[in-house]
């Protein structure tokens, strides 16, 4: 068999698979991270007795992955016995990218948001000096769609269904209160901006140019959402979690993922007695599809590519992609059928999308998005 450099899946979720069972799939792919990874002449030597390595991931996982990986440390003891641990670092997806270009971490393991920032960490990596990508290969993990956040009792009063009808509102004179994560800092804050300029300029986001971050009609109705905002958070978890701590008066509207929402709106009911909905707008939304990248960097050994790959395999597996879901996640795996008991409006969410599912724009568009930024954000902030 030959195994090749290449990303095992493509980047989307619910990608049927054209031969072989799912589980067979998976051993495929996790003997494929490991060798395709290692240069010809490596071999593993020896058996460890004990293996450490590094996760950096976003924090809207942060409540899987920390329910997964002690079962992941003991079922690979079990397997192997060799003990295991996963050290888990937890922060924003751009956030994650600074922090690996400037070496303040040094996974073996990364899960940003959004494959999107594959190819963005890789130019960015080669600028350093470097000849050759360090992210290779990859998985999705989980999906999560980006959503607007709106709490019940505005909701009922306004019919919120796109970035245009805040627009709208804001310029009848609403005072509503708006906010999402800092797109330097977080995948959450770049989808939900790159929604809201393609709205504005009425296209979709993969159809976005340099040019429309220049055109004064597109820059106002961005900046007129934005004069609301009243927080940027660091992450879209972190994020999440602040708008249910601080309530409705402090925030109306906010840009997360649909499994922040499910996460946090029996929290709001519990403490508001008011509850967090699910928005999708009705242009279309982007698929945030977490990808797991095992790096391609000096720091990472062996071993420990032969650990996240296990841990991969393990974060794959039937029964966690259906826990994955009770923390507000669309399975990955597609053996995994979506919950209907969670996945529904009682909870804040959709069972189906029934929205445009949009691609993102080229890495070039990405850091115009980036510059164009400081002009359109609340500067107060």
């Amino acid at each position: 068999m030959s195994l090749t450099k290449k990303r095992i899946l493509p980047k989307r979720g619910y990608i049927l698979l054209l031969a072989g069972t799912m589980i067979g799939f998976l051993i495929f792919s996790a003997i494929s991270l490991i060798f395709t990874e290692f240069k010809s002449e490596e071999v593993i030597e020896g058996f460890p007795s004990r293996i450490e390595f590094e996760f950096l991931y976003t924090s809207e996982k942060q409540g899987w992955i920390e329910s997964i990986t002690p079962k992941f440390e003991d079922w690979f003891f079990k397997e192997f016995s060799i003990h295991v641990k996963v050290k888990l670092t937890v922060t924003g997806t751009h956030d994650s990218v600074n922090r690996i270009l400037d070496g303040s971490i040094k996974p073996t393991a990364w899960s940003p948001a959004s494959s999107i920032w594959i190819p963005y960490l890789n130019t960015k990596w080669r600028s350093l000096g470097n000849d050759y990508d360090i992210a290779l290969s990859w998985y999705p993990l989980v999906i999560s769609p980006t959503v607007l956040g709106v709490w019940e009792s505005f909701k009922e009063s306004y019919n919120i269904t796109c970035f245009k009808d805040i627009y709208n509102l804001i310029k009848s004179g609403k005072d509503l209160k708006y906010g999402h994560p800092d797109p330097l800092l977080s995948n959450g804050g770049v989808t939900i901006l790159l929604l809201e300029f393609a709205e504005a300029a009425g296209k979709m986001p993969k159809e976005l140019t340099i040019e429309d971050f220049k055109n004064e009609t597109v820059i106002e109705f961005v900046k007129t959402i934005e004069s609301k905002s009243v927080y940027y958070g660091k992450s879209t978890g972190f994020f999440g979690a602040w708008a249910v701590e601080s309530g409705p008066s402090a925030i109306t509207i906010f840009g997360v993922y649909e499994n922040v929402v499910l996460e946090n709106s029996k929290k709001a009911l519990v403490k508001w007695n008011d509850r967090i909905s699910a928005v999708y707008p009705k242009y279309g939304t982007i698929l945030n599809d977490h990808p797991f990248v095992i790096l391609n960097a000096p720091w990472v050994k062996n071993w420990e590519k032969f650990a996240a790959t296990q841990y991969l395999f393990f974060l794959m597996n039937e029964e966690n992609q259906i826990i994955a879901q009770k923390h507000g996640f669309r399975p990955a795996n597609p053996v995994v059928k979506l919950d209907k008991s969670i996945f529904n409006p009682d909870n804040g969410i959709s069972y189906e999308l029934k929205v445009p599912i949009l691609e993102p724009p080229p890495g070039e568009v990405l850091e115009a998005l980036f510059t164009v930024w400081n002009k359109v954000r609340n500067p107060g902030i």
